[in-house]
């Protein structure tokens, strides 16, 4: 019997008490020196060894290829719980305290809990699901993870389109409701209509008593499906400054949610901070509204908020203080003539701590612009107040490279495609990540359009393209093990960027024009590019290495997403996800390499 096992740790923590009890009745300690070996390859393994202390190699029989090494907290041989027999050999490399468990015990728990079991699949989404589930239990932000349905779905007053103003007053009085839908007639979507409205229409707008409401309420609705997720109806009020959405259930309207009921749930009151920023109305006032960023992603991240939606909120509040920071810079009369695009992380939507600017200006054709040069400085540094650091590659509006008409830009992108070489194909990259986020946003339309048409089905230049996403070596070692420096674990290079960048040339091949590597890889694998299992992996390998920095990140409180991540702070299941999802990256390059012909 061992006291001083944790059955805290995953998969453990899916056992019930009685299991648990059974577990540690059943453990034992067993000491191996180095060079000792546990496990001979084709031998009966009759227990599962778990590692107190020490490291321990799996290799093949004759000790020519290894597979992995293993540390504390590590198991081995699962597999062979399993079968018949153990396929590897198992040698201790330095002196090992290991827990031992029957095999006839872990079978009995691997048959009868079906979670226990699930743990050990080897798809990395499962995994990565059920390390979540767990987290998940320790916190309190399950509730905002509830779905929308009939418990939380408001009663919706339905008003017709020719009832009179003081009628629609009088009918919200008696419902005690500050607002209701109005028919539209002729199969057109609902309108609104709310108190402040009826309001402003009779005190302000002149409008008698006895005219149709219908003069008076606004569309479309924004709506929301029943049994979706409370947290998205929060994300739909954010994305267009609304304050109520219906809810329909199919074809059917099913009732209202309003921002009063939502916020009562949803302590973080991201929407109070999108209301400040729209209300600010000098650099002073979004920049106390922009201070309060980091603290929202904190809450919700420590609350255990899933990752992507993070990632969709923040990419909306940052969109939000761009837009008004080149609102209160840009002079009004230029708005319509010139759109104000991001890239990078914050054009793809994957950005949730402010991360370097990467932005660039598309002018009207024909626009005459004397000062534009001062305005863009005032711009960029307008940014580096509000916490956006300044682009190393001077990726910037500043710079008269990221500034040019829409006829400038598409002659460039010919001539980028024209030359082929690396660097040229990099500026496309970055360029293929363009997101509008204010001003005449129609004028990037035709500059990605063009884009698509030049890298569309272009081997060459989708070779050379995807080249860089092949540079950067995995952080694992020749044994399979996590490989980091004094600074950590090189994640954004060995793991981000050939994901992000591999998908990315990926979707200009075949045409998707998606920004958000999330999305990019659900449509490759409707398109049947990429499996399922494979996008699945994909998806929650760059999903870890984003949690797992921003982790990190707010535990530093330091300025900027950190390339490098500690390894000594990650846990057993953590550090195992990791080697799995470096595992990943590794065979997806290999994948991009054989696709597109990259022999280096």
């Amino acid at each position: 019997m061992s006291d001083s096992f944790d059955t805290s740790l995953p998969p453990f923590d899916r056992l019930t008490p009685d299991q648990q009890h059974r577990l540690i009745d059943s453990l034992d300690v067993a000491y191996y020196r180095h060079g000792e070996t546990l496990i001979e390859a084709g031998s009966a393994c009759d227990q599962l060894f778990i590692i107190i202390k020490g490291s321990v190699e799996e290799s093949s029989a004759d000790g020519k290829e290894v597979f992995a090494h293993y540390t504390t907290d590590d198991m081995f041989d699962v597999r062979a719980q399993l079968e018949a027999h153990c396929r590897h050999r198992y040698r201790a490399l330095e002196d090992t305290l290991c827990h031992l468990l029957p095999r006839d015990v872990f079978q009995d728990l691997y048959h009868h809990n079906s979670q226990f079991a699930a743990y050990f699949a080897t798809s990395l989404a499962r995994r990565q699901q059920l390390l979540e589930e767990a987290q998940r239990q320790q916190n309190l932000a399950e509730f905002i993870l509830t779905k929308v349905d009939d418990d939380n779905i408001q009663p919706c007053l339905i008003l017709p389109r020719h009832c009179s103003l003081q009628t629609a007053t009088e009918q919200l009085q008696q419902q005690r409701s500050d607002a209701a839908l109005v028919e539209a007639g002729d199969g057109q979507p609902y309108g609104i209509i709310t108190r402040t409205n009826l309001l402003h229409a009779v005190m302000l707008e002149g409008y008698p008593h006895d005219a149709p409401v219908g003069q008076v309420a606004t569309s479309p609705v924004i709506s929301v499906n029943k049994g979706d997720y409370l947290f998205n109806a929060m994300l739909a009020m954010t994305r267009h400054k609304v304050k109520r959405v219906s809810v329909v259930d199919g074809d059917k309207l099913a009732g209202m949610l309003d921002l009063t009921q939502v916020l009562s749930l949803f302590s973080t009151h991201s929407h109070v901070l999108t209301l400040r920023i729209a209300r600010a109305s000098t650099i002073e006032e979004l920049a106390l509204a922009a201070g309060s960023q980091t603290r929202l992603v904190e809450t919700l991240f420590n609350n255990g908020i899933h990752t992507r939606f993070v990632m969709e909120l923040i990419a909306t509040v940052n969109e939000q203080i761009i837009e008004k920071a080149f609102q209160l810079v840009v002079p009004q009369a230029l708005h319509n003539h010139c759109c104000l695009i991001v890239m990078g992380s914050e054009g793809r939507g994957e950005q949730i701590l402010k991360t370097d600017q990467d932005n660039a200006l598309i002018l009207a054709d024909g626009v005459d612009w004397p000062g534009l040069a001062e305005v863009m400085e005032t711009l960029t540094h307008t940014l580096h107040q509000l916490g956006y650091p300044l682009c190393p590659g001077k990726v910037m509006v500043n710079n008269p490279k990221w500034v040019k008409t829409k006829s400038e830009w598409l002659h460039t992108l010919k001539d980028y495609a024209f030359e082929g070489n690396e660097e040229t194909m990099m500026d496309l990259a970055i360029l293929a990540d363009s997101h509008a986020v204010a001003g005449n946003r129609e004028l990037l339309a035709p500059v990605k359009h063009r884009l698509h048409e030049l890298m569309a089905e272009q081997e060459l230049l989708l070779a050379t393209f995807t080249r860089p996403a092949l540079r950067f070596s995995v952080p694992l070692s020749l044994f399979g093990k996590l490989k980091a420096n004094k600074d950590g674990l090189d994640i954004k290079q060995g793991g981000v960027f050939p994901i992000v960048h591999g998908i990315r040339a990926l979707a200009l091949e075949n045409g998707i024009e998606a920004n958000n590597t999330f999305l990019r890889i659900e449509q490759l694998e409707a398109r049947k590019v990429l499996e399922p299992s494979t996008a699945s992996n994909l998806s929650e390998a760059l999903k870890l290495f984003i949690k797992l920095r921003l982790r990190q990140q707010l535990d530093q409180q330091a300025g900027g997403m950190q390339q490098h991540l500690k390894i000594e702070p990650l846990s057993r299941a953590e550090r195992d996800l990791l080697r799995h999802s470096l595992h990943v990256v590794k065979k997806f390059k290999e994948w991009l390499g054989y696709h597109y012909q990259i022999r280096d």
